[in-house]
This record gives structure tokens, sequence and C-alpha cells, in this order.
């Protein structure tokens, strides 16, 4: 136990070490270092790879055992409801709360 702990610890701090140093050598550079265009178009990509890759997942297979894809899924169908609400009104704010309804609705009404 003491082993995985320590070099959990080492992790961690490599991590945040390498993270410190990107950042910093940005911050100090500035304006001397120069994107390609094209860096910079993909580097607008990323917040949004990262989401999804994060939010799929949950969404596909909510207890990690697998793909649910059934009408027994909440996090399912209140992603589908999200996605129906953006597309027809294109409001950030409105798909949340609509998406954030239909999921306690389903889980706390149809499923209970």
């Amino acid at each position: 136990m003491t082993g995985t702990v320590l070099t959990n610890t080492i992790m961690i701090l490599g991590m945040a070490a390498v993270t410190v140093f990107v950042k910093a050598a940005l911050f100090v550079l500035g304006d001397r270092v120069v994107f390609p265009p094209l860096l910079k178009q993909a580097l607008g990509f990323v917040p949004v790879t990262v989401l999804t890759a994060i939010i799929v997942p949950m969404i596909l297979s909510p207890n990690g055992e697998g793909l649910e894809l059934t009408w027994r899924n909440p996090q399912l169908v209140g992603a589908l409801a999200a996605v129906l609400v953006c597309v027809v009104t294109g409001k950030q704010l409105l798909t949340i709360a609509v998406a954030l309804g239909v999921f306690f609705a389903w889980q706390l009404g149809v499923l209970a």
C-alpha cells in the first residue's frame, strides 16, 4: 500500500511539474511564440474534444459495465433531449435546463 501511495504521489507531482513548466514557458515567452495558423485553428477544437471525451462515456455507459442503450438510461435520455433542444433553439442555457429537467424527471419519475 505504501509503495502505491508513493508512486501515485510522485506521478501527480511529475504531472504538476510538467503542467507548470509548459504554462510558465508560454507565459514567459509571451508574444515571441508564434503558432502557425493551422495549429491555432486546431487548438480551438481542444476544449470541445476533451469535453466530448469526458461526457460520451458517462452517457453511454453510466455504470461502467458496457453500453446501456436503453430507455432505462436517464443520462442517455437527457442527452437526447439536450441535442434536440440545441438543434431546435440553439440556446445553451435552455438546453442545459431542459436536459437537467429531463434527466431528473426520468430518474426520479419514470424509473422510481
